[in-house]
């Protein structure tokens, strides 16, 4: 059996991702793949936009075409239960009110994460040949899926010998600490998590099969928070392969109070290609009325994916990645073809602003980068690897400024 299609929409709230994903899921059932989408977003909208009632398990919307809208609390009493009853017991015994003490058992992100975890649900099941997820307006959830090693480690490791070590301890705990320590079944709930969150991992890694879309307005302040996602997202190994600029004024609009709000967009889409190239970049216009519905969700979808079938992976490689060779921080960007003399490099605070002859290229840094400066660049086997130091080092405060990488960058 083939694996299913995963795509994941995420982006800032208000810029019609649910519409999209939507519309996308509608385009797939359309093409005669069983498709589910499903909302991870704690604020529902999905069966508001499907003009359909939706449930926590996947609902049929019409042929093929099925919506779930994930329950938090709900995955949180199958995955959580057991260490929430612990955390609870210990915080209320410190004097903090029952009701705030089970808030405090479920750290943040936390029931986006368990919502996530529907895909692995489905992704085994093998019930649906495309998955499509609505993430809540955010995409550092997906951050807590990024660490896989380190999640094997500890399970192979550490956990063990923790385990034993608190069952020793479990008889004068109470006596000498004041403190119940973690029941057995709280243990399996934690081992439970760390491996679901290990085959998450992978699941979203396979590229031929999973990636995300960012989907965003055309506005300075939202393709910039999308601009950050997108580097957290290479840098953490998930494939994005399409961008959406969703709500873009026509060009039938008038010139008087839309027709400045108009060639403020335009500026703001030459932006959107400098900042994700390679990326393919979907658009879709500002219609008449609101998007909900099939017969509305049919034309947005017919706008995104005029060139592309909506299941289709639009775009194969990591548009940069993070790596540490020998001590140093390199970032590496895919640029085929570009000879030496053709790049210059500047950094302008957690901006790295790429030119290539007339193209440029912005890259928000993660905030690990974003503190440091860029000491040398160079080409190697198609691409433009820039590495960086710490600012407190002697080497980098000579280098600290704007820095032209075109005069540094040499072949390997």
């Amino acid at each position: 059996m083939d694996a299913p299609r995963i795509i994941l929409y995420t982006g800032k709230g208000g810029v019609g991702k649910t519409s999209v994903a939507a519309a996308t899921a509608r385009g797939c059932a359309a093409a005669g793949m069983r498709t589910v989408v499903l909302s991870t977003d704690p604020a529902h909208s999905l069966s508001d936009s499907l003009c359909a009632p939706l449930g926590p398990e996947p609902t049929r919307v019409e042929e093929r075409l099925y919506g779930q809208e994930v329950q938090a609390q709900r995955e949180m009493e199958v995955h959580w239960r057991a260490v929430q009853r612990w955390l609870g017991q210990v915080i209320a015994d410190r004097g903090v009110m029952d009701v705030v003490a089970e808030e405090l058992t479920v750290p943040p992100g936390m029931d986006e994460l368990f919502s996530l975890l529907q895909i692995k649900r489905h992704h085994v099941a093998g019930d649906f040949d495309v998955i499509i997820v609505d993430c809540a307006p955010t995409g550092e959830t997906l951050r807590l899926l990024s660490f896989p090693e380190i999640a094997q480690w500890w399970l192979e490791k550490i956990f063990p010998w923790e385990r034993r070590l608190v069952s020793a301890a479990r008889p004068w705990a109470r006596t000498l600490l004041d403190l119940d320590l973690p029941s057995e079944e709280a243990f399996a709930d934690v081992h439970r998590l760390v491996r679901n969150l290990i085959a998450m991992n992978e699941i979203l890694r396979d590229r031929t099969t999973a990636t995300m879309r960012l989907v965003m307005n055309p506005d300075r302040m939202v393709i910039v928070e999308a601009q950050r996602t997108f580097t957290y997202l290479n840098l953490y190994g998930y494939l994005t392969d399409a961008v959406v600029v969703n709500r873009i004024f026509p060009d039938a609009l008038d010139d008087g109070y839309f027709g400045a709000w108009r060639e403020r967009q335009q500026e703001q889409l030459r932006l959107v290609s400098e900042g994700f190239a390679p990326v393919p970049v979907l658009r879709a216009r500002y219609f008449d009325q609101e998007v909900i519905g099939g017969e509305m969700l049919d034309r947005l979808g017919a706008e995104l994916f005029c060139d592309h079938a909506p299941a289709d992976v639009l775009h194969t490689e990591l548009a940069h990645e993070v790596v540490t060779e020998n001590g140093r921080t390199v970032l590496r960007l895919r640029m085929p073809f570009v000879q030496r003399g053709d790049v210059a490099l500047k950094k302008v605070g957690s901006e790295l602003v790429v030119t290539v002859g007339h193209e440029k290229r912005t890259i928000i840094l993660p905030s690990a980068l974003a503190r440091r400066h860029p000491t040398g660049a160079r080409l190697e086997r198609g691409s433009l690897e820039v590495s960086f130091e710490d600012g407190r080092s002697p080497r980098a405060k000579q280098h600290s400024g704007a820095r032209d990488a075109g005069r540094a960058a040499e072949p390997a």
